[in-house]
């Protein structure tokens, strides 16, 4: 019976070891940390997330994920519901590619002084879009403007998460400025928000990426951010990064 025993536990090694369907190997997911920190070249501990705010924007959008997938960087993508008609595949291709998907309102809806129905109305509409798109999910929320109130944080049922590093990009409209304004301030843990619907933006956050890369850093999901941090994001909580409470406004 011994050599039954070892003809089976033969097979079982040429089952786990066959290659995949398709290109004939196992392509790991872009979004898994450790992945990237065997590929990047990542330091121990060095890891960012480069974060999206008020998109899918046709053009901006998919050549900045075309940028990311050359350089094989993720991201989270924070998504205003009344964007995503038109731009279903892009979502979806978020999603396929490794990145987070997140929710920004539908409409860009200031919630710090809304009532509760608004406050309901402009995530639930969102958060229905991205599960009609991308299935079940907790679909991270950041307020417009980083602002929510005490009220409104208990009728959020998901994390919510703000940033450490804010070059202003939408004001200053100049590639440059903008990354060394992000160059000047990130740091390890460190959570960057951009907007994918500027092109100047797109272009900052690409040189970033190649730099921060070349200094040993890799770049993960918000989520994952946390996850390496072993730290678990409460729902109903604001937090600027893994450790650091949301700012009061």
């Amino acid at each position: 019976m011994r050599w039954k025993g070892m003809i089976l536990m033969l097979l079982m090694l040429a089952f786990l070891m066959a290659p995949s369907e398709g290109n004939g190997e196992a392509a790991p997911a872009v979004g898994s940390a450790e992945i990237q920190a065997e590929t990047a070249g990542s330091e121990e501990g060095k890891y960012v997330a480069l974060t999206f705010d008020d998109g899918p924007r046709a053009d901006t959008t998919e050549r900045l994920l075309d940028g990311l997938k050359e350089r094989g960087a993720v991201a989270t993508f924070f998504l205003i519901g009344q964007q995503i008609p038109g731009n279903e595949a892009l979502v979806q291709r978020m999603a396929a590619e490794g990145h987070q998907v997140g929710n920004h309102t539908y409409g860009h809806t200031r919630l710090k002084n809304a009532d509760d129905q608004t406050i309901l109305t402009e995530v639930a509409k969102t958060d229905t879009l991205l599960r009609e798109l991308l299935g079940d999910g907790g679909y991270w929320l950041r307020p417009p403007y980083g602002q929510i109130s005490q009220q409104g944080r208990s009728l959020v049922q998901v994390p919510m998460i703000q940033w450490t590093v804010d070059p202003e990009d939408w004001k200053l409209l100049d590639a440059e400025k903008v990354y060394q304004a992000v160059m000047k301030a990130v740091e390890p843990g460190a959570v960057i928000l951009l907007h994918d619907f500027y092109p100047t933006s797109v272009d900052a956050a690409l040189q970033v990426v190649d730099a921060l890369q070349a200094q040993g850093y890799t770049f993960v999901t918000v989520q994952e951010l946390f996850e390496l941090a072993a730290e678990e994001a409460e729902p109903g909580c604001l937090y600027r990064a893994p450790g650091k409470a949301g700012y009061e406004y």
